[in-house]
């Protein structure tokens, strides 16, 4: 299972439970490590501009520290170089809490609903899995999907 960095137990427990449903969606078993980063709107434009080139707030940005591991079970042993003592190092999910709420309000369902969403569609980056090919799109929504429905959230 993961570890989380969040100082909260009620939303550590929270996103533990995320976490674990992607893990089972994916068939992951190893330690995993995320860093999870809530931003604002401002900040949110600023690092989306200045990584993406991409000048405009966004709901969620992920940065991968391996590439090319779409659909494999990880095992530490096979990325040394980005272990943190026990824990394999995945990369970073930035979600930005201005727009989850406004998306929230504009589909009609729970902020709640709507974090949870985008930390599974970030770890699904992270995964490896993107959304730039109809093909690609649907199986990373199929997971998403998945995903939300062990955690009891119909689609």
């Amino acid at each position: 299972m993961g570890r989380l960095k969040i100082e909260s137990l009620d939303k550590k427990l929270k996103l533990k439970k995320i976490a674990k449903a992607v893990y089972m969606v994916l068939g992951q078993k190893d330690y995993i490590e995320v860093e999870l980063v809530f931003s604002d709107g401002e900040n949110m434009r600023n690092l989306n501009r200045e990584t993406r080139g991409v000048d405009r707030v966004t709901d969620v940005l992920s940065y991968p520290s391996l590439e090319g591991i779409k659909g494999e079970v990880l095992k530490r042993e096979n990325y040394l170089t980005q272990l943190d003592g026990k824990y394999l190092f995945l990369g970073s999910i930035v979600l930005c809490e201005d727009k989850i709420k406004e998306q929230a309000e504009e589909y009609g369902h729970s902020v709640e609903r709507e974090r949870t969403y985008l930390i599974i569609h970030g770890l699904m980056h992270l995964f490896g899995y993107d959304h730039m090919t109809e093909e690609d799109k649907k199986e990373m929504r199929e997971n998403e999907k998945a995903a939300l429905l062990l955690l009891g959230i119909e689609d």
